[in-house]
């Protein structure tokens, strides 16, 4: 399984960005960046934020209204402010050079065990498995032909990786994003179709990657949408407390207001002079 997966990855690879890097910090932005976002729209925006902010320490000392305003278009925007803040930790605790335990990582502002694991085994090449969804289907389907816990799956796709940890956590995420998918795998087509748990039962058992999905919400008048109309006013300006429910596209009040403390909160925004406004704007001039 191992030769034909990383023999169809050489051939067959996307060429993304950020897998021509080792730079511990610039994996860590592509890995916030493809949290819940896909990989075509992040590489316009991985261009064009390390082209702003192109090291840890530019990042760590820009204004937070800046990496808010550099976000736009990827959604989920306290990820920007959790990047940051990051990156700040890591000058602060560490002198600038990103940790290389699991330990030190999954200390630092907005990152959890699978960011620290995309950063030891994508920059630092160690042994430890990326476990994403995609991930998780194939060892499901293709190594156990059932379904596995957590620490299971994770136990699995670290010893697929070990002895070619890069090129091998690559090729899982690859194979998961583009034939074993969650609907619809393209099983005909799959280069370790021949060695598949699931194919060589007959693909007649359950789905062993199968999980129930509930019905996603509309998104249109969802508190995120109004968030969001309200963040890209602020990105223009600051926004004065009789005009946010305006600007957030709502004729509930009280909603809006809290929409607006959510921001605060999330260190998207804060009250200055009597206006809602992005974090630091009033200190850095124009921009």
């Amino acid at each position: 399984m191992r030769s034909g997966l990383q023999a169809w990855f050489v051939r067959r690879r996307r060429e993304l960005p950020w897998r021509n890097t080792r730079d511990p910090y610039r994996v860590l932005v592509s890995e916030i960046m493809l949290q819940q976002t896909q990989a075509a729209r992040v590489v316009p925006a991985y261009d064009a934020f390390l082209d702003r902010f192109a090291t840890l320490e530019d990042l760590a000392a820009a204004p937070t209204a800046a990496v808010v305003e550099q976000w736009r278009g990827l959604g989920y925007n306290r990820r920007a402010v959790h990047l940051q803040r990051s990156a700040r930790a890591v000058v602060e605790r560490h002198g600038g050079i990103m940790p290389d335990t699991i330990a030190a990582l999954v200390a630092l502002p907005g990152i959890g065990p699978y960011t620290a694991r995309a950063i030891l085994v994508f920059a630092y090449e160690r042994p430890v498995a990326a476990v994403d969804v995609n991930v998780a289907r194939v060892v499901q389907r293709a190594v156990s032909g059932s379904p596995l816990t957590p620490s299971q799956r994770q136990d699995v796709a670290d010893g697929l990786v070990a002895g070619a940890p890069w090129m091998m956590a690559q090729a899982l995420i690859e194979l998961g994003a583009r034939h074993c998918t969650a609907r619809a795998p393209r099983c005909d087509t799959c280069p370790i179709a021949r060695s598949c748990m699931w194919q060589l039962s007959g693909g007649t058992t359950p789905d062993p990657a199968a999980r129930n999905r509930p019905a996603s919400a509309p998104f249109t008048g969802s508190n995120r949408y109004h968030r969001g109309r309200l963040l890209d006013a602020l990105r223009t300006g600051p926004v004065a407390p009789e005009h946010v429910a305006v600007v957030a596209q709502t004729d509930d009040q009280a909603r809006a207001r809290r929409l607006a403390d959510d921001l605060v909160a999330d260190g998207l925004a804060t009250w200055s002079l009597g206006r809602l406004t992005l974090p630091e704007r009033e200190s850095e001039g124009q921009m």
